[in-house]
């Protein structure tokens, strides 16, 4: 069990889809975790796993997999903590704006998908 955020990362198949945990979770053993001391901000480290190309590292031929060893290799620079955390603030602001805008999108699809099935089907008319 591991009760501080952290970034998760497949070990094994979705080594390319890096997830944010600030709840407690405990890991398998197809899942790595960070351990993030004082000089990082977990959210900001989150962001800059996701720019990482994960794929390159992969190091099998069938199903893609990394090793501790390579992940802890990797080397970020990165500016204070103070600016780290400006930056993941205003990154989760606009991830929360998107995720606003999508279930906008998606009500709308689903209304238009209801209007197209009345109006297809006889049940409403235009006159």
């Amino acid at each position: 069990m591991y009760d501080k955020p952290s970034v998760l990362i497949g070990r094994k198949g979705t080594i390319d889809n890096p997830q944010y945990q600030d709840s407690p979770f405990w890991t398998v053993d197809t899942l790595f975790y960070t351990e993030i001391g004082n000089a990082a901000y977990p959210k900001f480290m989150y962001y800059k796993f996701l720019t990482v190309d994960w794929r390159s590292y992969n190091e099998a031929s069938g199903v893609p997999s990394l090793n501790a060893s390579t992940i802890e290799n990797i080397e970020f620079r990165c500016p204070s903590v103070k600016e780290q955390t400006a930056i993941a603030a205003m990154l989760s602001d606009m991830d929360a704006e998107i995720e606003a805008l999508e279930a906008r999108r998606e009500k709308t699809r689903r209304i238009k998908q209801g209007m197209m099935q009345e109006l297809l089907t006889g049940r409403t008319r235009l006159v």
